[in-house]
């Protein structure tokens, strides 16, 4: 897509899931991407796949200075910053009555911080330069609830909520656009400790759940449109799941 070709593209929550197989994708559509998470080896090992467009950036969300150092190190490598998705989120759901509130705290960090400080970072260069593209993983939750999804659910409404408003009050300079998934096969929740979501869930038994694939072709789309068309809000969700 000629759309993408030579864009600097910066991914938080790079290192598996979604935010890896949408810059394996990017990579072969030749962007270059900076890959940022945690997980140190494991952003290496895409390096090593992906080649010499590809970098990465050791990088914790919940931490301003670790946001801040990643777009710096993108715009000193490549120049600039096109595109920042603000991917990185987890999802240790629980219910209320459980107490789970350093699990709430690790929620509101990761995935309302973590937006926060990446829009923070960016903005000013992307208004410096007149034009750029900002986007945020909300999720199928960020619209509606389910039991157990309370606090996880309101940081994905907040994130609704912040991008909404980038969007109106950075009208006609950038581009924002929410990505909402609905079930997808990731890592997201493995971190679940509640013995309650636990039991819920063997009464679901088996939905579907989409590939990351499907997601990294969402993104994609939205980010390979022509200037002057933006993708403000994707909803991707599997056929036959409730989620």
């Amino acid at each position: 897509m000629e759309n993408i070709q030579d864009k600097v593209i910066v991914i938080t929550g790079a290192s598996s899931g979604m935010g890896a197989v949408t810059a394996q994708k990017l990579a072969g559509l030749g962007a270059k991407v900076v890959l940022a998470a945690r997980r140190k080896d494991k952003l290496q090992v895409l390096v090593d796949e992906l080649g010499e467009s590809v970098m990465f950036v050791q990088t914790d969300v919940t931490l301003r200075s670790d946001v801040d150092r990643l777009i710096a190190r993108a715009i000193q490598k490549f120049g600039r910053v096109d595109v920042l998705w603000n991917n990185a989120g987890i999802m240790p759901v629980s219910f209320f009555e459980e107490g789970h509130v350093e699990e709430w705290d690790k929620m509101i960090d990761v995935n309302i911080k973590g937006v926060l400080y990446g829009i923070n970072a960016v903005l000013p260069h992307m208004l410096e330069r007149g034009t750029g593209h900002i986007l945020a993983t909300s999720s199928i939750v960020g619209k509606r609830i389910f039991q157990s999804s309370g606090v996880y659910s309101g940081t994905k409404f907040a994130v609704r909520a912040i991008m909404e408003t980038l969007r109106d009050e950075t009208a006609g300079k950038i581009k924002v656009t929410t990505i909402y998934p609905g079930a997808v096969t990731t890592e997201l929740g493995h971190d679940i400790t509640s013995p309650k979501v636990a039991k819920m869930a063997e009464g679901m038994g088996n939905f579907d759940r989409l590939d990351a694939s499907a997601i990294a072709d969402a993104v994609i789309y939205a980010i390979s449109q022509p200037g002057n068309v933006a993708i403000n809000d994707v909803t991707v969700r599997p056929l036959g799941s409730f989620i």
